[in-house]
């Protein structure tokens, strides 16, 4: 049984690095043939990218907010504050010497993913479109369900997401001229479905004592 299992894991493991060895690969016979397969693997749970070793490297600060519309039992509709996602995280893992890798990353590449598969008018410009919103969606109603403290007085029938990218200034030593203007971006608003819902559980907000959303 022992050998089985080993076998197993080792097939497993096998697989995985042959994935993420062809996704990171030159374009060769096999990923000619077999791309789609490749990517439906890698995306979006192991995508890989080199931009730290790139002659530019991320220079902006990108800052990603949300907020909700609650609907109550008698069917009024209340709307949340926005929730400075991105905030929360650096907080999260600010000063921990072995911080959150999900901290670190699932939003921040969630929203990358997002605006690299979308134009600035929130139109799919591809068929990772669909994928990189459900996605997103479903990372925003996680932290604001987290965030907003549900309980069974509302549920969220819609959320909207918003961000706020930054320049990061050059070195005092440097030559280039960077714009410090802020770049915001604000997206429709999404109705909620029992399809984004994380696993599978209800979303729901606590109001506060004056019937208003938290």
């Amino acid at each position: 049984m022992a050998a089985v299992v080993m076998a197993l894991v080792a097939a497993g493991v096998g697989v995985h690095l042959l994935m993420v060895f062809l996704h990171v690969a030159p374009a060769n016979t096999v990923t000619k043939q077999h791309g789609q397969a490749v990517d439906d693997y890698i995306y979006p749970e192991f995508e890989q990218n080199w931009k730290l070793f790139a002659p530019n490297p991320l220079q902006q600060n990108i800052a990603v907010q949300a907020r909700a519309e609650i609907l109550a039992e008698d069917g009024t509709l209340d709307r949340t504050r926005w929730v400075d996602l991105s905030a929360l995280d650096g907080e999260a893992i600010d000063g921990d010497p072995l911080p959150s890798h999900t901290r670190q990353n699932l939003l921040r590449r969630g929203w990358d993913f997002y605006v690299n598969s979308h134009d600035t008018a929130g139109v799919p410009n591809g068929v990772r479109g669909d994928l990189s919103e459900r996605y997103v969606r479903r990372i925003v109603l996680a932290r604001l369900v987290t965030e907003l403290e549900g309980t069974r007085d509302g549920v969220i029938d819609r959320i909207q997401v918003r961000s706020r990218t930054t320049p990061v200034p050059p070195p005092p030593w440097s030559d280039e001229k960077v714009s410090r203007k802020p770049v915001d971006r604000e997206l429709t608003w999404w109705s909620v479905t029992d399809s984004d819902v994380p696993l599978d559980g209800s979303l729901q907000l606590r109001r506060d004592g004056e019937g208003g959303a938290r």
